[in-house]
């Protein structure tokens, strides 16, 4: 995607507009102040690119945060890594020791650049459109940002701190909110005006290809209310895009994943890839690739799917052989046809829905030369118009009203049968075979429902029938959250508490 190739920064400035959680107020001498910098439409854009960086991190939507998706039933931690197996078995060992310290503040990062957009966007000599768009992207990665933190961190007890995005940075430690509706409410605010505010993709030169849109922003928007279990409105923002987005979906199930429909009428949002060069973007397919890639390339082997998440599947849905690749499959890797065998999973198999890239021969240009930064030309879906309709099923089926058209569009791609009076199970079982190893955070969805605790008192298994988990023992009343990283507590000096029970 073009202009993420254009990012550039004024000397010093960067210091600035990428600084942490306070944003800190210290200039480096003879480096522009946020006063002297916003000034020009190119000032504008440069500012505003600098939201995106920080996504190139291959902590950020690369794995970072997925570790905690990770604690689902779909998949177990595929090598030996610490504080991912703590965090799956829900261990407070996990605080304070690799990425998920980080994540919090990767995020808070993206919101202290927003926010200096929005802060300063009346000084820019500039259009009117241009300003709602950069207006309109600035509010929506906010937005993004805090539903990441809030559903991860925030609950009933307590929400996480919000900034007054009005006021020059604030050097002391913010406090949390009050709780999580809190932030919620925050979110949807933002989401609403920069839907607004924001062009349809359609409007989006093919340049811009990635920026947010009036789609994405409603999407968002709808995913917001199903956790704040507000169905009406949930309802209503999933409707709008489906009545107003131009979204569709594909008629293929796999051709969902791969680079040519990066931009399709399925995508809502995701997180732009790029292999060429220095590579930059998600490098989650290289992630869930076999460990080593079969002598071929490094892949890291994480993330393995479950013979649990494989017997989910009913018999005939197209998605599962697009979702997981299991021993005695035939796929293509680096040109060339070959069995799946492994002798590195534990499961016996991986996830498949991201491979599309590594069909090519390796040095064609669809994967990073560098193993040890596995992104793709792929972009990896963070949302896509198929979670919006299963969005509007549960949000119906939550007020007593049939959902039967919405879980029959996704049943009818996956090859099956259409069902009559679709129930909360049913919705569970569509939404968990459809978004299997995705951002949409199977975690988070059994956390939400209630079904967490039973859920995770099973073993999980091989395709072997093994077992390659043990049982764990999730409290509801800890667990909906997850731990705030210890480096913001102490940073805080105990302004930023952490969540009870951790």
């Amino acid at each position: 995607m073009k202009f993420f190739n254009k990012i550039f920064l004024v000397s010093g400035i960067s210091a600035i507009l990428l600084s942490c959680t306070g944003e800190l107020d210290v200039q480096p001498e003879g480096t522009p102040t946020e006063a002297s910098f916003w000034k020009t439409e190119n000032d504008l854009i440069t500012g505003a690119n600098a939201m995106y960086k920080p996504l190139f991190d291959s902590e950020f939507y690369g794995r970072g945060l997925f570790w905690f998706i990770n604690a689902s039933d779909d998949m177990v931690t595929g090598r030996i890594r610490g504080e991912a197996d703590n965090a799956k078995n829900f261990s407070s060992n996990y605080i304070a020791a690799g990425d998920l310290e980080t994540q919090w503040n990767k995020r808070y990062n993206v919101i202290g650049v927003a926010n200096r957009v929005i802060r300063n966007i009346d000084n820019i000599q500039t259009s009117v459109a241009i300003k709602n768009q950069y207006l309109g992207e600035a509010l929506f990665m906010s937005g993004r940002m805090y539903f990441e933190l809030a559903s991860n961190y925030g609950n009933e007890k307590a929400g996480i701190p919000i900034i007054d995005r009005t006021k020059e940075p604030d050097p002391n430690p913010i406090p949390r909110a009050a709780n999580v509706k809190m932030n919620y409410d925050y979110i949807v605010a933002d989401l609403k005006k920069a839907a607004e505010l924001l062009p349809s993709q359609a409007e989006l030169p093919a340049k811009d290809y990635g920026r947010p849109h009036k789609a994405a922003a409603w999407a968002l928007l709808a995913k917001v209310y199903l956790f704040m279990k507000d169905w009406n409105n949930a309802e209503y923002w999933a409707n709008e895009v489906m009545t107003k987005g131009n979204r569709n979906l594909l008629g293929n199930y796999a051709d969902v994943f791969k680079a040519e429909n990066n931009f399709s009428t399925e995508y809502i949002w995701s997180v732009t890839s790029t292999p060429k060069f220095t590579g930059v973007g998600s490098i989650l397919p290289g992630v869930m690739l076999e460990n080593k890639g079969w002598g071929d390339y490094n892949g890291w082997g994480y993330f393995q799917p479950t013979k649990e998440l494989y017997d989910e599947f009913e018999a005939g849905d197209l998605r599962r052989n697009v979702t997981i690749l299991k021993e005695g499959d035939q796929f293509t890797f680096n040109g060339q046809v070959r069995t799946y065998s492994t002798s590195n999973s534990a499961t016996k198999a991986q996830f498949n829905k991201y491979m599309d890239p590594f069909k090519y021969p390796l040095k064609s240009g669809h994967v990073n030369g560098n193993g040890d930064y596995p992104c793709t030309d792929l972009a990896v879906p963070i949302m896509r118009y198929a979670e919006v309709i299963l969005i509007k099923a549960e949000a119906l089926i939550m007020q007593g009203k049939s959902a039967d058209t919405e879980i029959n569009m996704i049943r009818k791609r996956a090859g099956l049968a259409p069902k009559t009076g679709c129930t909360l199970a049913d919705l569970k079982h569509e939404r968990r075979c459809e978004l299997a190893g995705e951002w949409a955070d199977r975690h988070r969805d059994l956390v939400r429902w209630g079904d967490a605790q039973a859920t995770y008192a099973k073993a999980l298994h091989g395709m072997d029938g093994k077992e390659v988990w043990a049982p764990r023992n999730f409290n509801p009343a800890v667990h909906n959250v997850w731990a705030v990283p210890q480096a913001e507590i102490v940073n805080s000096h105990g302004v930023i508490k952490q969540n009870e029970g951790w």
